[in-house]
């Protein structure tokens, strides 16, 4: 096939801007597949997904491969021009592994184990499981480790997605010997950091130690903390083994695998994203979600903070609607391209969707795809051949990149753990709510963020919610403080350390002297309350009673509710602490108050309200803005330059229709970082 121009060494082959979906021929008889790729061709395919799930396609019985189906299909892909992004089969065992070994079928904190007939239907730490996904990972790198076509691997699918913990007896003996080696064999650590104590929990020897199972009551939080460290590194170990065969075999081609960063569950991708040679992401709109525009901003701002100025790729979304929600709606005319255009706008590199030809059969029949069940007569096939047309006309744009925003918001996934374990104050104080609140509320206004694990040199660092926290990440912040960093930070934050252990002394914990107050009780809203500030906002969930130390100064204070006429807003130098959570018409008030008091630019001319205006600039000084209305009115955007999907031309502004994109090559904006209080230099 014709090679696509090398980008850089991480991208290699892999064509820049990526169109396609993940394909899966093995459902499909061999004349289709030749109709298939010829179409393809029609709607700009580039990079197609293949072998997600063909584990039985290819080792049909033990032992036994045959390729011959594989072969013929990458052939015709490959004579088309059309790039491989092959992946490890290894999220859908075959029938025949789980009827030879029952015992590597994944079981619940009640004792049931699972059985087979859906993806994912294993458990990680199952020896049986990681030697046959070993032997087929091998075959197929074996195989097509050299093939022209093949210019990615995709290892597995969406971990942990279907089989996040298992509790069978192979799992709590790995989780012993990881407990084991996480202590130092020190078992009375163990104790004495999960507070064993509690009830007369104490363990006396390393075999008492099990996971989290049913009980009668509760259990201990730091026993469930390490338990969903534990899970996590078991499937990274999974994926690291799959990996490293298919470098062996195919040196030179990235490796990635799916994540599913927004969903916020029991995966730290702070830690997986290292381990990716590019980072890739599933993303799926919430059909019913008013806010669906805005979250997908957060899926792509997540994953370009992930991936931490590396490329990245939208490895899968939907055409139109998903089989698997309570009512899978249509997606409109026009909002498939605005959904990959704001990707593509945030940074990626590419985008995919599940998946090329809508499924005839199985539980996914319903989900939509690029070739729908109707073929080429339909909305979506036409919608997705222009599209296709689009993004390959964005070629330079995808070797560019977003600058850094002045405005960063903190992502921690254990603190979001340990905050959403039972026997908390308040079950609606929840850490994944409140930071895609936060991001809403600064999408509503127009400003940029970017997501991080840490602070660094943004001007203004908001965290919404950090219930656990070690005293190493509290001297962080007070560094980033101390360099003239602007911090915002939500109410329970500090309390506990990494262990759900209190911090000594009075609330907030290891935060007392950054914040300076203390916190004299904790008072959770009942369901549906809120409460007013003084300075016309209104506050949910949650309220505290605070005692600020002198120096320290009360911006607003509560009007209602059990924490009347005390410190609601308070401020501390360039630090402000927030005693309640804040609704977002609230937040979309006060979060550019504080920007622009950090330096902070302000929102791009037009931006706000649904209307999307992101930039990307080039190595070579070009620059590229976007414009993605999601409104059903027209919008007037700020632009010089030539939008490079409609051709028109724009002096000053651009209007963009309702529901339209506009892709406007603009002069590049000048580079210097500007400086900060106090001498810090913070871009």
């Amino acid at each position: 096939m014709p090679r696509p121009d090398r980008q850089d060494s991480v991208w290699g082959d892999v064509p820049r801007p990526a169109y396609g979906a993940d394909y899966n021929p093995e459902q499909w008889d061999t004349a289709t597949w030749k109709e298939d790729v010829r179409l393809m061709g029609e709607t700009g395919v580039n990079l197609v997904s293949l072998g997600v799930f063909a584990w039985s396609w290819v080792e049909p019985r033990p032992g036994v491969f045959d390729f011959a189906g594989l072969d013929e299909v990458i052939g015709l892909l490959d004579s088309a021009g059309i790039a491989v992004d092959l992946a490890t089969p290894t999220a859908a065992p075959p029938r025949w592994f789980s009827h030879a070994h029952p015992q590597s079928l994944p079981v619940t904190a009640d004792g049931l184990r699972l059985a087979p007939g859906s993806r994912q239907a294993y458990c990680p730490s199952s020896p049986a499981y990681r030697e046959r996904a070993a032997l087929v990972t091998r075959a197929l790198a074996e195989r097509y480790g050299e093939h022209p076509a093949v210019v990615m691997w995709h290892i597995n699918n969406e971990y942990a997605g279907g089989n996040p913990h298992c509790w069978c007896e192979v799992s709590a003996a790995a989780f012993r010997t990881w407990l084991r080696a996480t202590y130092g064999d020190d078992l009375d650590a163990l104790n004495e950091r999960w507070g064993t104590g509690v009830w007369g929990m104490t363990y006396s020897d390393w075999s008492q130690v099990e996971p989290p199972r049913t009980s009668t009551s509760r259990l201990s939080p730091g026993l469930w903390l390490d338990f969903y460290r534990f899970c996590d590194a078991e499937h990274l170990a999974c994926y690291r083994a799959e990996r490293d065969i298919v470098r062996a075999h195919s040196p030179g081609r990235p490796v990635t695998t799916n994540f599913m960063a927004s969903a916020l569950r029991t995966t730290d991708y702070w830690r997986w994203a290292p381990e990716v040679d590019i980072v890739s992401n599933d993303h799926y709109l919430g059909s019913e979600d008013p806010d669906r525009a805005a979250d997908l901003a957060f899926a792509a701002d997540l994953t370009r903070g992930l991936a931490g100025g590396r490329p990245w790729l939208l490895m899968e979304h939907s055409t139109s609607a998903v089989q698997w929600q309570a009512r899978n709606i249509a997606k409109t005319p026009g909002e498939m391209a605005r959904n990959t255009l704001t990707h593509l706008a945030r940074g990626a590199d590419g985008a995919l969707f599940f998946q090329w030809r809508q499924s005839a059969y199985g539980p996914e029949k319903w989900h939509s795809a690029m070739l729908p069940h109707g073929g080429t007569d339909t909305r979506i096939w036409r919608e997705a051949a222009a599209l296709g047309s689009a993004v390959a006309g964005l070629a330079d744009v995808a070797r560019s990149s977003c600058p850094p925003a002045g405005i960063a918001l903190l992502l921690d996934y254990e603190a979001m753990w340990a905050l959403e374990l039972t026997d908390r104050p308040s079950s609606d104080l929840t850490s994944g709510d409140a930071l895609r609140s936060w991001h809403r509320a600064l999408w509503t206004t127009g400003l940029p963020c970017d997501i991080v694990p840490a602070p660094g040199e943004h001007r203004l660092l908001l965290v919404p919610s950090l219930y656990a926290l070690s005293g190493a990440a509290a001297r962080a912040l007070e560094e980033y403080a101390a360099r003239g960093g602007h911090l915002v930070i939500g109410p329970f934050s500090g309390v506990v350390d990494p262990d759900d252990r209190l911090h000594p002394g009075p609330y907030p914990g290891v935060l007392r002297d950054l914040l300076g107050l203390r916190v004299d009780e904790y008072l959770p809203l009942a369901a549906g309350v809120t409460v007013g500030l003084d300075d016309g906002s209104t506050g949910g969930v949650w309220a505290e009673r605070v005692v600020p130390d002198a120096g320290t100064e009360v911006e607003t204070r509560f009007t209602g509710g059990p924490a009347s006429g005390l410190p609601a807003v308070l401020r501390r130098g360039t630090v402000r602490y927030l005693a309640t959570r804040p609704d977002e018409t609230s937040l979309a008030r006060l979060l550019p108050r504080w920007a622009a008091e950090a330096g902070c630019a302000p929102a791009p001319a037009g931006a706000g309200g649904g209307v999307e205006v992101v930039r990307r600039n080039g190595r070579d000084g070009r620059s590229w803005l976007f414009a993605v209305n999601h409104t059903q009115a027209p919008a007037e955007v700020a632009a010089t330059g030539i939008d490079l999907l409609s051709g028109v031309s724009a002096a000053g502004a651009i209007s963009i229709p309702a529901g339209g994109v506009a892709v406007v090559e603009v002069a590049a904006e000048g580079s210097g970082a500007a400086a900060g209080p106090s001498g810090a230099v913070l871009s």
